[in-house]
C-alpha cells in the first residue's frame, strides 16, 4: 500500500461500518510492515495456530488431562478457537514439491506432518489445519495441471464429485482425484483426464478425505 489510510480515518470507518474496534487498524498495521518482516510474522502466526490445534487434540484424546490442563492454565496458553482478527489472508503451508510426489506422512490427528518452507496466502480461510500441495502428473487435467497449487481444508464437508486429496492406510499412500461414493461402502476415485481409468476402492482403506477449496494456477 503506497498511501495507507491514517488510524484516525480507520477508526471512523470501523464506526460507520460497525466493525470490531481496532480491526481495520490491525490489518493496516500488518500491511505497513516490510514484506520480509510481515512474512515472518504471519508464518509464526500460522505455526502457532497449528500448535494450538495439536495441543487441543492431545487434550481431547487423553483420558487423564488434569496435569496437562494445569500446565496450560499456568502458562496461560489458550487452545480453544478464538474469533481472531481478520487478516489480509491466512498463510497456508505448501507441503510438497512436484519432484517429491504427494506427501504420505500424517500425524495421529490426520493432518500433514511438519511445517513447510513455502506458503500461499488464502483469503477467507479459517481452518487452522488447511494445507496445500503442488499437483503432480497430468491425471487431473485439464482443470488441474502439474505444478498448480491446490489448497485443501480438512474441515470442509466432502460430497460426491468433489476434488479431494485422498489418504490411504495399509499401505500409506495418497492421491488427488474426484471422489464418488458407491454402494457397498465402495469409493470411486475418478481422474479428470479421460486417458486414465477410475479406481474403485474399499472405503475402509481410506482414512482421510480433504476437499480442494482453492486453486492457484501456473501462468
Amino acid at each position: 500500500v503506497t498511501n495507507p489510510p491514517s488510524d484516525n480515518l480507520l477508526r471512523k470507518l470501523e464506526t460507520v461500518l460497525d466493525f470490531e474496534v481496532g480491526l481495520l487498524q490491525h490489518i493496516a498495521h500488518v500491511e505497513r510492515m516490510p514484506a520480509d518482516v510481515r512474512r515472518d510474522y504471519e508464518e509464526i502466526d500460522a505455526q502457532n495456530r497449528r500448535y494450538r490445534q495439536i495441543i487441543k487434540g492431545v487434550i481431547e484424546q487423553n483420558t487423564n488431562t488434569k496435569e496437562i490442563k494445569g500446565i496450560l492454565d499456568t502458562e496461560e496458553l489458550e487452545v480453544e478457537p478464538q474469533p481472531g482478527r481478520l487478516k489480509p489472508g491466512q498463510l497456508v503451508p505448501v507441503i510438497n514439491k512436484v519432484s517429491a510426489g504427494y506427501p504420505t506422512d500424517f500425524d495421529d490427528l490426520g493432518y500433514p506432518v511438519g511445517f513447510s518452507d513455502d506458503y500461499v496466502r488464502c483469503p477467507d480461510m479459517h481452518d487452522p489445519n488447511t494445507f496445500a500441495v503442488r499437483v503432480v502428473g497430468d491425471s487431473m487435467e485439464p482443470k488441474f495441471k502439474e505444478g498448480d497449487i491446490v489448497v485443501f481444508s480438512p474441515a470442509t464437508q466432502v460430497t460426491n464429485g468433489d476434488d479431494c486429496f485422498v489418504r490411504f492406510s495399509q499401505p500409506h499412500e495418497t492421491t488427488f482425484k474426484r471422489v464418488f461414493f458407491e454402494a457397498d461402502d465402495k469409493v470411486r476415485l475418478q481422474p479428470r483426464n479421460e486417458m486414465y481409468p477410475p479406481m474403485v476402492v474399499d472405503g475402509k482403506r481410506i482414512n482421510g478425505l480433504y476437499r480442494a477449496v482453492i486453486k492457484y494456477e501456473r501462468l
